[in-house]
């Protein structure tokens, strides 16, 4: 999804007492000494991956609130809503009493995690960098917030093994079809370059993002910019189709006709969470749209 996240920085908290104060300051980071923490019991969870992961391992009794990426599974839907993680309120989430909130760094403004660290609240935040790490490092977080780190040991594991299986299948794949992950709404459609999670689950699923190495971040591109690019196909989500009111919709967009993906009305569209979270379901995700790039260029 189009983003231009500002990077928040990790929580430090120390306990620092008497003269022990002194001596830590001098210290780098690393060395300082940290206070076992004990199991969150009131967990606000921002963004759809990790709520996903306090479900799968069995936590959701400790959630008091999600933001509104948080879709899936559909009891999420009914925990209470904190708002878009990017533009969050600290007098909404402080009304939940949580202990804990979790979130990747895009969530903010930075300003309101500050105020929450400052009422007390543990403020969790994982690197969202759109690598297979990325899941890892969710999970484990989530198993060691909520108490569940064994469990969250034995997912990894489970994971890491259908990765594995879905990598093997990708590299076997005979072609590497062209995709473009296009968002078109109103204006110039906008499309997905390096360092996006688009591109990351194109490049997972054995395709080649045409205009990956050519920007960072989304773009607006001409009907000539995008004919260059020759995508075989358009990626998208069904959210954004539905919004858009379908294929049919979508296909008469002008700057789309020049392209080789136009001409065969090749489009693959899935659900945002699916496709672009990076939480438990990313195996999944990655050898479905794997399979949809071969289909849709056959």
């Amino acid at each position: 999804m189009p983003s231009d996240p500002l990077a928040s920085p990790l929580p430090r908290r120390v306990v620092l007492r008497g003269g022990a104060a002194l001596a830590a300051a001098t210290l780098p980071w690393p060395l300082r000494a940290q206070p076992a923490r004990a199991p969150a019991r009131r967990i606000v969870s921002l963004g759809g991956a990790l709520t996903e992961m306090v479900y799968v391992l069995g936590a959701e009794s400790l959630l008091v609130g999600t933001d509104t990426t948080s879709l899936y599974p559909e009891a999420a839907q009914k925990t209470p809503k904190v708002g878009y993680m990017r533009q969050l309120s600290a007098e909404g989430l402080l009304s939940l009493r949580p202990d804990c909130v979790i979130g990747t760094h895009e969530a903010g403004p930075a300003v309101v995690l500050e105020q929450l660290r400052g009422a007390g609240v543990a403020v969790e935040i994982v690197q969202a960098d759109h690598t297979w790490d990325e899941v890892r490092r969710k999970a484990l977080l989530v198993g060691r917030v909520a108490g569940r780190e064994r469990e969250a040991q034995a997912l990894w594991a489970r994971l890491d093994a259908d990765w594995q299986t879905t990598r093997q299948r990708v590299a076997a794949a005979p072609r590497r079809p062209r995709a473009i992950f296009l968002l078109s709404h109103s204006g110039s459609p906008m499309v997905a370059g390096g360092g996006t999670a688009a591109d990351a689950l194109i490049r997972f699923a054995g395709g080649v993002n045409p205009v990956g190495e050519a920007f960072q971040g989304y773009r607006p591109l001409t009907a000539e910019a995008l004919a260059g690019a020759a995508p075989d196909l358009f990626l998208n989500t069904t959210q954004g189709m539905e919004a858009l009111g379908g294929a049919d919709a979508f296909w008469r967009r002008p700057e789309l006709v020049l392209t080789p993906a136009f001409r065969r009305k090749a489009l693959v569209a899935m659900e945002a969470n699916h496709l672009l979270g990076f939480g438990p379901r990313l195996p999944g995700a990655v050898a479905e749209l794997h399979g949809r790039l071969l289909d849709a260029t056959a």
